[in-house]
């Protein structure tokens, strides 16, 4: 992989990572992981592998998902998705004290999916599926190893058998894939971990059981120790394109700031031309210019910036905390409203009523409309419990709170006018002078009902960043309460520069 792209472009940007992807006639369907964030699973449609549209969440049920013992960076890691005789398949692992490998199935994508199969026989995480010619069903997990499994039951045969796992002390053998391409059987499976080291390595065998014979120049896919804008780059599927050339789907990072350079997007989708030489697959430079594709793109509808809250439900962009119980998390109270009810938990615990969307660009506007006559709640930029930064309304006042690991302080306060105020967060990139400089600026503050805007604090970003606060998620902007009942009439989310 080289290091000439500019500005490279996700196809899913902000806090998509683990993508899966599956190709049935014209249509393309991918999923992500979700981790501690309820309803789980987002699930895409494309026609042209560049634009998006999300057809809802695959894990949308109490029933399906549970997640309340869940800890920041458990719950959903790396689905997998297949089609196969007419249905589509999800396996994935609720990594949690509740959980375990799942498996749903659905005849049409955007839902109902199924209740779920638990798979009490199948170890570890990061499971994949495979059908063979004959019909019998092969799950491969992260270690790397593999058992039949009849999906229709959960049941497995036989004890997990060892297959390859990339070369001698290889980190982290995960984020299995098997395919059938052509005469071989190939393994494809992420290594290194998921940070700097990350990389994709493939082997290929005559059977789904190997023997697999590791690709010589190994890994395919990897940007360790390259100067490129993407890093982290692993945990890839192959698909084909609408032309019948083959590409990869994998998730890849944007550190910004000076050193050691910090991403607060979280790990996002990218996508990257395949081609096979000798019966190997060579991966080339990360797509930047997404219109470049060598087929005709599809008209995109574009995303509205202004949600007012006037549907009956939340749109599936919408993400709560471990669960969204209807009393607590509802448009229906108050017509055209949002309305959340406090569990009496503080922005700071892992049960705070929560409602929120990731954010996708590295500079971008939100803003709200909110009542908080009757409780207290406001607006916070989340990477965790610990890592988080808030514009709230409560005892009065309008205020600032950043928590920063067990550090939780005041930034600023005013008194709050009286009657619903906008609060908004501004985040701008920064590019600094020197290496020392964070890699954004997250600024907060509110316009009163007499339209007289005050901006109240400008805070460094890198502390919420992954390599500040650790785990596997990104940023997620949303509306919460702490205390009574709060209500918002609109939700803004403006991409781009001020």
């Amino acid at each position: 992989m080289g290091d000439t792209v500019p500005n490279p472009n996700p196809i899913l940007p902000g806090f998509h990572p683990d993508p899966s992807i599956c190709r049935v006639g014209d249509d393309y369907y991918l999923v992500c992981s979700s981790f501690e964030y309820f309803p789980g699973v987002p699930i895409f449609h494309s026609r042209d592998l560049v634009h998006w549209r999300q057809l809802g969440n695959v894990l949308d049920r109490p029933s399906q998902l549970r997640l309340t013992r869940a800890w920041s960076s458990g719950g959903v890691y790396a689905p997998t998705l297949r089609h196969h005789e007419g249905r589509f398949h999800l396996i994935t692992t609720n990594a949690s004290s509740e959980g375990g490998n799942l498996l749903v199935t659905a005849t049409d994508p955007a839902g109902p999916w199924s209740e779920p199969v638990p798979l009490p026989g199948v170890p570890g995480i990061d499971p994949d599926l495979a059908w063979d010619e004959d019909g019998t069903c092969w799950c491969t997990v992260a270690g790397v190893s593999q058992l039949r499994l009849d999906p229709r039951t959960g049941q497995t045969f036989g004890e997990p058998v060892r297959l390859w796992s990339a070369g001698p002390g290889a980190k982290a053998p995960e984020a299995p894939h098997l395919y059938r391409i052509g005469e071989y059987w190939y393994l494809m499976i992420a290594e290194g971990g998921t940070e700097r080291g990350h990389a994709v390595s493939i082997a290929r065998g005559p059977s789904p059981s190997g023997p697999f014979e590791p690709y010589p120049a190994n890994p395919i896919l990897t940007h360790r120790g390259v100067e490129h804008p993407v890093q982290n780059t692993g945990h890839g599927d192959l698909v084909q394109g609408p032309d019948g050339s083959w590409w990869m789907v994998f998730l890849g990072v944007r550190p910004g700031g000076g050193t050691p350079g910090w991403h607060v997007l979280g790990r996002e989708t990218f996508l990257a031309p395949v081609e096979w030489v000798d019966g190997w697959p060579v991966v080339g430079e990360v797509v930047s210019d997404l219109s470049g594709v060598p087929w005709p793109l599809e008209e995109a509808e574009p995303e509205p910036e202004r949600d007012d809250f006037d549907d009956s439900t939340l749109r599936p962009q919408w993400i709560s905390l471990r669960d969204r119980p209807e009393d607590l998390v509802t448009t229906q109270d108050r017509p055209g409203w949002l309305t959340l009810r406090a569990r009496g938990a503080s922005l700071d615990a892992d049960d705070v009523v929560f409602a929120g969307r990731r954010q996708q660009h590295l500079s971008c506007r939100a803003a709200v409309l909110v009542d908080a006559a009757e409780g207290e709640g406001g607006l916070a930029v989340r990477l965790d419990e610990h890592h988080h930064y808030a514009i709230e309304v409560a005892e009065g006042a309008v205020r600032v709170v950043a928590r920063i690991g067990p550090l939780r302080t005041v930034v600023a306060t005013r008194p709050a006018p009286a009657g619903p105020l906008e609060l908004t967060v501004r985040i701008t990139e920064d590019r600094p002078r020197d290496a020392r400089g964070g890699p954004d600026v997250v600024a907060f503050g509110f316009t009163g009902p007499d339209g007289a805007a005050t901006e109240l604090a400008a805070l460094d970003g890198r502390y919420l960043s992954t390599e500040v606060a650790g785990g596997f998620t990104g940023r997620v902007i949303g509306m919460y309460a702490t205390a009574g009942t709060v209500r918002f009439d609109w939700f803004s989310y403006i991409p781009g520069g001020f």
